[in-house]
């Protein structure tokens, strides 16, 4: 499989990936972040995996059952057919608060036609395959423990033999059967009828959740499966949201740009969070601002870039050597050193997302003092740090810099803090931030702007130009039909721009020069295009961007510019944050053209 042709499954609490002929590839339990049962995505051999093996005379096919995180794998040979229903549990508790999401999987086989025949390959291996797993076939299920630094456990029920699954024994389907993959032992023995009802009520659960999703003229299908994919990656127990389910999907095969994904940015999930509101989805945005709250404790206390799903603020990388990595990209790492870095554009970030909440949801925000100190909080401390130098949106691990799009989202951070002080009617802060905001605005003109290459530049006093300041528009510093704006984006274009998708930026980094596309910039590029008026030029690439998508129409972190491979962790929250708002953009456009149409007439 050259290409992470993956379906995810998840249920807020943690994610499953399972390739496109069936076979589940990746999985943590019980939380997204805890150590891998199976890891066969990080290591062919060593890793584990649960797969559904047939015949050379079956076709796979694979969708998602429509508007829901239910992945469906059929697998046909003509006379003899059944699917396989992947999902993990999810839906509200009768009689009480909260969602039932157990740390568990099910494999739903669905008798189709004739008689089909399949072996299973079921091979956990748990905390990482550091140590050996051993499986053992009890009266009521089968157990697999590991006893090496840690002790672990998973329990697999099943309406098939127990015996013939653990040897990968021939299993013929006659009727409707499941396989259930638990981290704690049940209390009841499941019946194929509980798991129907699981599957149902998980069913129900994603189609209402999908309701609150509006219906767009445009790319409907691609918007609304983004937006389950987003929900997929937020964690229900503390508001955080994941920047990816995944940990060392190398940036390029081969190389060590590998990282782990599986903790919350601040900067990502305030940008997703504020995309999924824009969509009514008001409870993710309610709970990632109890997460800032609570991350918050002291008003000078700074933020750091990024937390663990669980508010954790120590994130110590360390490297997995048992592990070959994916297509033997070394180190597999866990754990993030970028956790200590300083980055100045977290904080207009989120105040961005802050003031939006609070536009849309004004009526029902009951934390508004809170949020009202976090703004004060904000404010003061861009005061004292903004003209520090820092790591940057691309968390360089080199030195410092002045980088443009810290500086413009420590400009944003003031902006939104005034217009939040106008909703609180706070008008003696106004005058005093107005002040820092203009300060802010001229010191950027005039030492971002680089005349020699008509341009606003990646850092003060640079010639390289940089992905990220094209958002200067989007977030309101500069109007997209400003001849300066429009240059930027020409010099981008011309720059960074490879058939399409977009460089970063181009100077060396720490890792020399990038062989692959991220993916979010192409969509900001197209994003740009069409605001500075190019939209049929827009329309075609971003045609053309969602056809690099897996087969479910997922994306990873980066395409390569060659193969147009998925590169980079999955699936990544960045990506599918700017697909949706660049497919509303269109939308709105195509549904107002048919309104002056009709007003025409």
């Amino acid at each position: 499989m050259d290409n992470l042709d993956y379906g995810i499954i998840g249920n807020c609490r943690s994610a499953a990936l399972i390739s496109k002929t069936g076979s589940l590839d990746w999985c943590c339990l019980p939380e997204f972040d805890s150590p891998s049962v199976f890891a066969k995505l990080l290591d062919e051999e060593k890793g584990g995996s649960f797969e559904i093996l047939v015949g050379e005379g079956y076709e796979i096919t694979q969708r998602y059952k429509k508007y829901t995180a239910l992945l469906i794998t059929r697998f046909s040979d003509g006379e003899n057919a059944f699917e396989v229903r992947d999902f993990m549990p999810r839906y509200h508790k009768e009689n009480q608060s909260g969602h039932h999401a157990p740390p568990q999987i099910i494999r739903y086989i669905r008798h189709i036609k004739g008689k089909p025949v399949f072996r299973a390959h079921y091979d956990p291996k748990l905390e990482y395959a550091a140590a050996t797993t051993e499986t053992f076939v009890k009266n009521k299920f089968v157990a697999s423990v590991t006893h090496g630094e840690k002790y672990d456990t998973v329990f697999l029920y099943s309406s098939f033999n127990k015996n013939a699954v653990v040897e990968g024994r021939e299993i013929t389907v006659t009727k409707d059967g499941y396989f259930l993959l638990a981290y704690n032992e049940k209390i009841f023995q499941p019946s194929l009828r509980d798991v129907y009802l699981e599957q149902e009520r998980t069913k129900v659960y994603w189609l209402n959740w999908s309701t609150h999703t509006p219906t767009y003229k445009k790319y409907n299908k691609a918007i609304n499966r983004s937006a389950i994919t987003l929900k997929l990656l937020s964690y229900d127990r503390s508001g955080a949201v994941l920047a990816a389910a995944t940990t060392s999907l190398p940036e390029t095969i081969g190389e060590v740009r590998n990282w782990d994904y599986r903790f919350c940015w601040i900067r990502d999930a305030s940008m997703v969070v504020k995309v999924v509101s824009e969509l009514g989805h008001k409870n993710v945005a309610r709970r990632y601002l109890q997460f800032i709250i609570d991350l918050i404790p002291d008003k000078d206390e700074k933020l750091q870039i990024m937390y663990g799903i669980n508010k954790e603020k120590d994130l110590t990388e360390k490297t997995l050597d048992h592990l070959s990595g994916y297509k033997g990209s070394k180190p597999v790492r866990v754990g993030n050193a970028a956790f200590q870095q300083k980055q100045n554009d977290i904080y207009g970030i989120l105040m961005d997302m802050i003031y939006a909440q609070l536009v849309k949801f004004r009526t029902d925000i009951e934390n508004g003092e809170e949020l009202w100190s976090i703004t004060k909080g904000i404010v003061w401390i861009v005061q004292r740090h903004w003209k520090e130098p820092d790591k940057g949106i691309w968390e360089l691990r080199t030195e410092d810099r002045h980088f443009t799009f810290s500086k413009v989202l420590c400009w944003v951070a003031v902006d939104r803090a005034i217009k939040v002080a106008r909703i609180f009617r706070k008008s003696r802060k106004i005058a005093k931030w107005t002040e820092l905001e203009q300060e802010i605005k001229s010191d950027i003109l005039d030492h971002a702007w680089n005349s020699d290459v008509s341009a606003f530049t990646q850092s003060y006093g640079s010639r390289h130009l940089d992905a990220s300041v094209l958002l200067m528009e989007s977030y309101g510093f500069i109007h997209a039909k400003d001849p300066k704006y429009v240059s930027t984006v020409h010099a981008i274009e011309k720059e960074l721009s490879n058939e399409g998708l977009l460089y970063r930026y181009k100077n060396e980094d720490d890792f020399g020069l990038p062989t692959s596309s991220f993916t979010i910039c192409t969509f900001w590029f197209i994003n740009s295009l069409f605001k500075i008026g190019e939209e049929d030029k827009a329309l075609r690439l971003f045609d053309q961007l969602l056809g690099y998508s897996n087969h479910l129409g997922l994306f990873s972190e980066d395409i390569d510019f060659k193969t147009k491979r998925l590169l980079g962790n999955f699936p990544q929250a960045y990506s599918h944050l700017a697909l949706i708002e660049c497919a509303i953009n269109f939308s709105r456009k195509a549904s107002e053209e048919q309104i002056l149409e009709s007003m025409s007439h």
